[in-house]
């Protein structure tokens, strides 16, 4: 239940002295209009961002990116982390463009975005658009996510020619002719080449510029009937002003809209991943999919795969175990006394979110599972050399329990006090070092405290009866003075 209560991430997000800026122009953005409102996000940052060191852009008509880049950690009064919020709300009153500030993720990924889903559906991209909305809704009512936004807007101005078929066959033509003559005006084919001074030129046919600048003038076009008359346009078509989408997304070959978004501080990737998912399956029709991207589509992938690794972590141990004892209860007995007591004493401080389930605290977990067989290793050792002796079971667990009592505590003393530290550090990358120091020190200390009271009742119930040798048994004073 810990486990799947926890919040979950695929590595913390970490101070690396930047915020990345990504910047979304409207339809038919011309370079000029997305550089005048680029310098605009500049001095604003400039002006109101504290700790600043440098500011830098790439712009294209469609929009740019760009990044803030700050003084060094312990120069600043704030992590990046608190800066954010402050950051996106002064850009978002800059109304001609939208500005997306975020944080790129701590390990390589190939999103730039806390959250990316992908919607896969049949339908026309204007209906996915209405769902897009609902969805985007939703998030934003869920109060974890900072911004919210898809990829599918269906927004673009479009032109759309409507031909009077019936006028078109009276003087002899069919679509198929009037629009190779269109083509063939505006297209930028090549319709010859030549040489001249030893030089190849593509010959180009193309409508003057004025009949291009505007769409109405477009039905000012000459178009030839086949009889060689030149006739206008607009006496066979008349034009529809229409909006279309931006792009067309397309994922495993089907239509398709992504919805990313930044989440706010003290909300993990996977918990507003969870929020989407759980809107998704309240808003969309059963013949929408959905799947991931980025970074999304990684913490899925990890978060599927923590379970077999442990499990292959386990097998592994065991083996070993059974090499060592040359029995294959005993090993059992190790494992079952102490592995799950000690994870979950782990998975305890994740649900009370002292760190979240990331790449770094699955290290832990492996680590924990070597550390913690150790204990388990020597009372149940020992224990199975006095039944050689010709104790009994009970006897020797008692024993055992006993007499490594010692050793078991001053082994978990020197690796709690070992790794207390990285629970402790602070600074730029301190997120990753903090998950593994908790995982460790909390699964130590509570694993090696429930073994000494676990291990001898699992002990009774899975290890067999040892055939007894001839020699007596180590008396509790000969081991005492050793």
């Amino acid at each position: 239940p810990f486990y799947l209560f926890s919040a979950k991430e695929l590595a913390p997000i970490e101070d690396q002295n930047s915020i990345n800026i990504i910047i979304e122009s409207p339809p038919n953005a011309s370079l000029e209009y997305t550089d005048n409102y680029m310098h605009d996000v500049i001095d604003l940052i400039e002006n109101t961002t504290p700790g600043l060191k440098m500011v830098w852009q790439i712009i294209s008509p469609d929009g740019g990116f760009g990044g803030i880049e700050f003084v060094d950690f312990d120069q600043r009064e704030q992590s990046v982390q608190e800066l954010l919020p402050g950051t996106f709300q002064r850009l978002s009153s800059i109304t001609g463009v939208k500005v997306f500030p975020i944080l790129f993720p701590s390990l390589p990924t190939a999103g730039q975005f806390d959250v990316e889903m992908v919607v896969q559906s049949p339908d026309d991209y204007e209906t996915m658009e209405q769902y897009a909305g609902q969805l985007i809704q939703a998030a934003y009512q869920s109060g974890q996510f900072m911004f919210v936004d898809t990829d599918l807007n269906v927004n673009l101005p479009q032109g759309r020619l409507r031909f009077d078929h019936d006028r078109i066959a009276d003087l002899g033509m069919d679509i198929h002719y009037v629009s190779n003559q269109l083509a063939s005006l505006f297209a930028e084919m090549d319709a010859n080449r030549f040489n001249a001074d030893g030089k190849a030129y593509r010959v180009i046919p193309l409508v003057e510029n004025q009949a291009r600048d505007n769409p109405d003038a477009i039905l000012d076009v000459s178009v030839r009937t086949p009889s060689g008359e030149l006739i206008p346009l607009r006496t066979i078509a008349e034009l529809e002003s229409i909006t279309g989408p931006r792009s067309l997304g397309k994922f495993n070959q089907q239509r398709s809209f992504r919805i990313f978004g930044g989440v706010l501080p003290g909300t993990t990737n996977g918990q507003a991943l969870a929020t989407l998912e759980q809107a998704a399956a309240d808003v969309l029709p059963a013949n929408y999919t959905i799947d991931y991207a980025g970074v999304s589509r990684q913490l899925k992938k990890e978060g599927n795969s923590m379970v077999s690794v442990l499990a292959i972590a386990i097998i592994v141990v065991y083996l070993a175990l059974a090499i060592q004892f040359n029995s294959f209860r005993l090993p059992l007995v190790v494992l079952a006394g102490s592995v799950p007591l000690a994870l979950s004493g782990a998975m305890l401080f994740t649900f009370l979110s002292f760190t979240t389930i990331n790449i770094y605290a699955q290290i832990g977990f492996i680590t924990l599972v070597g550390l913690i067989a150790k204990n388990g290793i020597l009372i149940t050792e020992f224990a199975h050399e006095q039944q050689r002796y010709g104790m009994t079971k009970i006897a020797a667990i008692t024993e055992a329990a006993a007499l490594r009592l010692r050793p078991v505590l001053m082994t978990t003393a020197a690796t709690v006090l070992g790794h207390f530290p990285l629970v402790l550090v602070t600074g730029p990358g301190a997120e990753a070092r903090n998950s593994i120091g908790i995982i460790l020190v909390a699964g130590m200390a509570i694993g090696t405290v429930f073994t000494l009271f676990i291990l001898p009742s699992v002990y009774l119930w899975l290890a067999g009866e040892t055939e007894p040798n001839t020699v007596q048994p180590v008396e509790r004073s000969a081991l005492a003075m050793a």
